[in-house]
């Protein structure tokens, strides 16, 4: 068995310096997921109702991640793990059919996942007021990591009995702000729908003490540039023109674009 590594001077051929302790975040567990959502609701703009109520069709424009709302909770019957509940809000965009007018609205995911997240008891208190972490019951921490969706398909839809309605939520104030004007529940007889296509990385993390090699001290090897000058155009003059910026590319390699089709 091997000797058990401890903090202090490595000697060895792989360059390693010492083994040092460092205070981190242990990755518990993670999921990455592909939703398609398919007819999410639009909570249009006012001043959207009434191109909405006029439209033929709607064609889509632009879908942006505004803001996730992550939840932790624990699951009595399963030792150690936890649900994590987000919800994400989204600001889409499209145009109406005939007319060309702009329209806008918020669309609201939730999604569930269950993760192992370890247990333990510990407070932990800082000295520095903005990184204090006071938890009674040691809950992990919950992390996602999201890019802007990818929008699929917009349309609109007649109301009727059988139309199923929203599900109801507690809107921030600064997500509202992100819209010229107030939000609307939505048309009387017209509903806007949207699908859009989501990447996410979820995970559960706690923080944790480890043992890590050190290779040496992060020394950077670029020296500062500036320059006392202060006209501006001389600093211009040393930015090299963007060639690639005005001329379309012959070719997109297909790993290096999540948005290209397969």
């Amino acid at each position: 068995m091997a000797d058990r590594v401890v903090p202090g001077a490595v000697d060895n051929a792989d360059c390693i310096k010492e083994a040092v302790c460092i205070n981190t975040r242990k990755i518990m567990d993670s999921c990455r997921d592909k939703d398609c959502i398919e007819d999410l609701i639009v909570f249009p703009t006012l001043s959207s109702l009434p191109y909405i109520d006029n439209a033929l069709s709607v064609r889509a424009r632009n879908a942006e991640l505004l803001h996730c709302d992550v939840t932790v909770r624990e699951i009595s019957l399963n030792r150690g793990y936890y649900t994590v509940d987000v919800t994400y809000f989204y600001k889409v965009t499209g145009e109406t059919f005939p007319g060309n007018q702009p329209v806008s609205g918020l669309a609201i995911f939730d999604k569930r996942v269950m993760l192992f997240g370890s247990e333990g008891k510990v407070k932990t208190y800082s000295s520095v007021v903005d990184d204090v972490d006071i938890s009674n019951d040691d809950m992990p921490i919950a992390t996602v990591d999201a890019v802007n969706p990818i929008i699929l398909h917009m349309g609109i839809a007649e109301i009727n009995c059988h139309t199923p309605a929203g599900e109801q939520h507690d809107i921030p104030d600064f997500i509202r702000q992100y819209f010229r004007d107030d939000l609307s529940s939505g048309s009387n007889s017209r509903q806007l729908l949207v699908t859009l296509g989501q990447f996410s990385i979820i995970r559960l993390e706690r923080s944790t003490q480890l043992l890590i090699p050190a290779y040496d001290y992060c020394m950077p090897d670029k020296e500062c540039v500036g320059s006392a000058e202060d006209d501006p155009c001389t600093m211009f003059s040393r930015i090299r023109f963007p060639v690639e910026e005005f001329f379309p590319p012959d070719s997109i390699e297909a790993c290096e674009d999540y948005r290209s089709m397969v």
